[in-house]
């Protein structure tokens, strides 16, 4: 199977076509995200993106937006760097905090949260790069609720990560949000699946 790495002009549907399939194409995307899901502490969860959940991220802003032929450069430019690109993986981060007093009280108290973001594997802890072109954390400390960040492998790790029944845990170590998870196993044979 061919993992493909990034989305070009030639995968986007016409739009007509992708409002007839929309429907099918959500039910599809919110499955295949269900096992590229996992919540780390009481507010952040990790969602591991793809080739797949990113072009449908891509058709759904052209539908929404209605931009036509223009808007597709730039869609392709914000989401094709969120597609692993062989030997990483890609999630997106999101703090998910309803109330919104306790919201601003907690993103303001995790500044540089974004650089303290790591999946650990036989013992090694893979530091996650923020996606470079966004800043954050603004200057009074306070860090957006969503961040997108990169999980950059070796082909040792690679190797590990693919071991059927690999311990991977998923952690942030702020100090004021230091929390871990265990991946479960069936989200670690999917995300198995993004290394080329």
């Amino acid at each position: 199977m061919t993992i493909r790495t990034e989305i070009t002009r030639a995968d986007i549907l016409p739009m007509d076509r992708y409002a007839r399939e929309r429907a099918e194409r959500r039910k599809a995307v919110v499955a295949l995200k269900r096992s590229r899901r996992i919540a780390v502490g009481p507010y952040a969860t990790f969602h591991f993106e793809n080739y797949e959940t990113m072009l449908q991220q891509v058709h759904e802003m052209l539908h929404i937006e209605k931009g036509g032929e223009e808007q597709i450069a730039d869609e392709l430019g914000a989401y094709n760097p969120l597609v692993p690109k062989g030997r990483e993986l890609v999630a997106t981060v999101m703090f998910e905090i309803d109330d919104p007093e306790r919201r601003q009280r907690v993103l303001g108290s995790l500044g540089g949260v974004e650089d303290r973001m790591r999946i650990q594997l036989d013992g090694q802890s893979i530091a996650g790069r923020p996606e470079s072109d966004l800043e954050r954390t603004n200057e009074a400390g306070k860090t957006s609720s969503v961040h997108f960040i990169h999980f950059d492998f070796t082909a040792a790790q690679v190797e590990a990560f693919r071991r059927p029944g690999a311990q991977v845990l998923i952690g942030i170590d702020h100090p004021d949000y230091g929390h871990l998870a265990v991946m479960p196993e069936a989200m670690r044979a999917a995300l198995a699946a993004d290394f080329a």
